[in-house]
């Protein structure tokens, strides 16, 4: 799922940065008392799965998002899966995806009994586009799965035409991109499903792990609501082979419920520190990747470099902490790469070796930002 790094995996900084790549604390510290709140509401009602915070979430979620259904599950990765799954592919069928994800998507393409096939993307964005997954679609193609990378939605219009003219579906993976789009037109109602994760370091993040699997198409719920539990169409009842125990508990469908009222006003403070890395990086030797308009929701800020070393030592020296998402492509992952020896994907493998990510989330201070500004100005 694209993706879910952890809270401190391969950051290059001090044990202290001065700047931090994210910090979870201040965020729970801006909604201490609602989340407090809410957490006291279910220990106190004695339901904690399948209650009613989880219900009415499904409910809030699904219409913030345009009125589609929506089906909570345990994580990002089982939303994919099941999503997966709940499209009735043929078993074996390939999947069309990106490899430049994180292999989230990869991962529940093979839980899911199916063969990843990989399109590269575009130079600018870094997503697919309708070309590149035309490029490498056949007969045995069954969906096509888009990632909203870095919280910019993708061509999934231009791609759905594309995969429906060969009966193809769409999955959206919008595990980065919880808000993108405008009302009625937001990332998790533009293909045939579409997959969330509220991993807390995620635009809409949880406390803890939680999924969501979003469709407007009602046979594509049905199977989903089946698969996250056992395959149940009713209490002990299994109509639906393939499926799970994957359940969104209701704390942290109480503690969604506080955050997504905020997730608008977060994604426009997301975009705002992002513009600022343009405009510092502006005539220098490293490009930040826009996040200007609603299409886009800043989860990361990304920036492409000659010399990644040099540009994550300047940074570190300030003590500013930085990541890589993702420094390994999925056809060359060890369990893959005699696999996909042969696959060649020239953009998705020459940034795997310049991208870098800086510090972007919604509480980070201004003067934080001007201490990346100017370690960027000065590059």
């Amino acid at each position: 799922m694209a993706g879910e790094p952890e809270q401190k995996a391969d950051a290059v900084a001090s044990s202290s940065p001065a700047v931090p790549l994210n910090d979870l604390k201040r965020g729970y510290e801006a909604l201490a008392e609602e989340l407090e709140a809410a957490a006291t509401r279910v220990l106190r009602n004695g339901w904690y799965v399948h209650g009613p915070e989880h219900q009415a979430f499904e409910r809030e979620f699904g219409e913030y998002l345009g009125g589609v259904e929506c089906i909570g599950v345990g994580n990002g990765t089982d939303a994919l899966e099941i999503s997966l799954k709940s499209l009735l592919p043929s078993p074996g069928s390939v999947v069309v995806t990106a490899a430049n994800a994180g292999m989230y998507s990869s991962t529940a393409i093979r839980r899911a009994g199916l063969i990843p096939r990989y399109a590269d993307v575009d130079p600018e964005t870094l997503l697919l586009t309708p070309e590149s997954v035309e490029a490498v679609l056949g007969d045995d193609v069954s969906v096509v799965v888009v990632t909203h990378l870095y919280g910019r939605l993708a061509d999934v219009a231009g791609i759905r035409a594309v995969a429906r003219a060969r009966g193809v579906a769409v999955l959206e993976d919008c595990a980065q991109a919880a808000g993108a789009g405008e009302p009625g037109r937001r990332a998790g109602g533009l293909g045939d499903v579409a997959a969330f994760s509220f991993y807390p370091t995620k635009n809409l993040g949880a406390l803890g792990d939680g999924g969501a699997i979003t469709t407007r198409r009602p046979d594509v719920a049905e199977q989903a609501r089946r698969l996250r539990q056992y395959g149940w169409e009713a209490k002990y009842r299994v109509g639906q082979d393939g499926g799970r125990n994957s359940r969104l508990d209701e704390l942290q469908a109480a503690f969604l419920r506080v955050r997504l009222p905020h997730l608008d006003d977060w994604n426009q403070r997301r975009r705002e520190v992002i513009a600022r890395y343009v405009e510092a990086a502006d005539g220098v030797r490293v490009r930040v990747l826009p996040a200007s308009g609603a299409d886009h929701v800043g989860h990361l800020a990304v920036l492409v470099a000659q010399d990644r070393a040099a540009v994550r030592a300047a940074l570190d020296a300030a003590g500013i902490q930085s990541d890589v998402h993702y420094p390994v492509p999925d056809h060359q992952q060890a369990p893959f790469v005699d696999h996909f020896a042969s696959v060649s994907l020239p953009v998705t493998e020459e940034m795997a070796g310049r991208i870098l990510t800086l510090p972007c989330f919604p509480e980070l201070g201004k003067d934080e930002v001007d201490r990346v500004c100017t370690v960027l100005r000065d590059l």
